[in-house]
C-alpha cells in the first residue's frame, strides 16, 4: 500500500503537458490559464505546439474541451509530475520533461 498517495486525484492538480498541431502565439497564454506555450518547429514538419502547466482534472478537462472545440487533434496528453513530493509519483514522465 506504499503506492496509495502517489496516484493522480480528482482534486490535486498536477503538470500536463499537451502537444496539438499548429501554431498557437502568445495571445492565446489567457485563453489557456497559467499554461506556458512553445512551438516548435522541425524542419519541413508542421509547427507543434506545446502546452505545459498545472492544472486539477476539471481544469484539464476545460482546456481539452476547448481545443477540441477548435477542432484541434490531440498529438499528446502527458502527465509530467502529480504534485506529490519530488521522485515519487507514479505518473510523471520526467526524462521527457527534463529535455526540454
Amino acid at each position: 500500500m506504499e503506492n496509495a498517495g502517489r496516484k493522480l486525484s480528482l482534486d490535486r492538480p498536477a503538470t500536463y503537458q499537451i502537444k496539438v498541431p499548429g501554431e498557437l502565439d502568445e495571445s492565446w497564454s489567457d485563453w489557456v490559464g497559467e499554461m506556458t506555450i512553445r512551438v516548435e518547429r522541425g524542419g519541413e514538419d508542421p509547427p507543434v505546439t506545446t502546452l505545459t502547466g498545472r492544472l486539477d482534472q476539471a481544469a484539464l478537462q476545460g482546456l481539452l474541451r476547448r481545443l477540441y472545440s477548435l477542432g484541434l487533434p490531440l498529438v499528446s496528453v502527458i502527465c509530467l509530475e502529480c504534485g506529490l513530493e519530488a521522485d515519487s509519483c507514479s505518473c510523471r514522465n520526467r526524462k521527457e520533461w527534463e529535455r526540454k
